[in-house]
């Protein structure tokens, strides 16, 4: 707790840590429970606009479900002679990125008892479009660098929020994604 959080205030940032320390503690002593599955569809639209959904997935040693299908609509901006009907694939990754290291940010916050009143991501990512044009084989297709900053409004000291960011990093499954290599398999049915 920091010398700026009222001791007699709970701090509530939305987060049920008791349930994610008990997931924890019970995944530990049965481990094939936590391997899970994620699917994502993706139906093709027109031109370069597609949509993505995901409902069902496998975890804790079934199949599971969201409690609604969630779906975005991807698509390529107008300066690449599409319809811009949607965020393009690499801005979702970006998206993604912020969603998960966020997520762990109100987890992390709230299990060190740190209040949280506003929390912003903004992700950067650079690219060369000269890869994915086939215009240099050199330059690679996706981002060359990608950077997360934060702007938050809490509780505590800017110690205890790079403790905390440092904790996200470490936890987040998106940034583990990014940044390590992932076997990645393209078939057709």
């Amino acid at each position: 707790m920091t010398a700026t959080q009222d001791p007699t205030k709970p701090v509530d940032n939305g987060v049920n840590v008791d349930a994610l320390l008990g997931a924890r503690d019970v995944l530990t002593n049965a481990r094939e429970a936590a391997a899970f599955t994620f699917t994502a569809t993706n139906q093709w639209i027109n031109g370069t606009h597609s949509r993505s959904s995901v409902k069902e997935f496998f975890g804790l040693g079934a199949q599971q479900s969201h409690r609604a299908e969630y779906s975005v609509d991807i698509d390529h901006p107008e300066v690449f002679a599409s319809p811009d009907n949607g965020a393009t694939p690499a801005e979702l990754v970006l998206m993604a990125l912020a969603g998960c290291l966020t997520a762990g940010v109100a987890s992390v916050a709230q299990n060190r008892g740190l209040q949280l009143r506003s929390v912003k991501a903004i992700v950067q990512g650079q690219m060369d479009l000269a890869g994915i044009l086939g215009i240099d084989p050199d330059v690679r297709n996706g981002y060359s660098n990608i950077t997360v900053r934060y702007e938050i409004d809490a509780d505590a000291s800017r110690e205890e929020l790079q403790a905390v960011l440092a904790q996200s990093q470490k936890r987040s499954a998106v940034f583990d994604v990014i940044t390590n290599p992932t076997a990645v398999s393209v078939e057709l049915a």
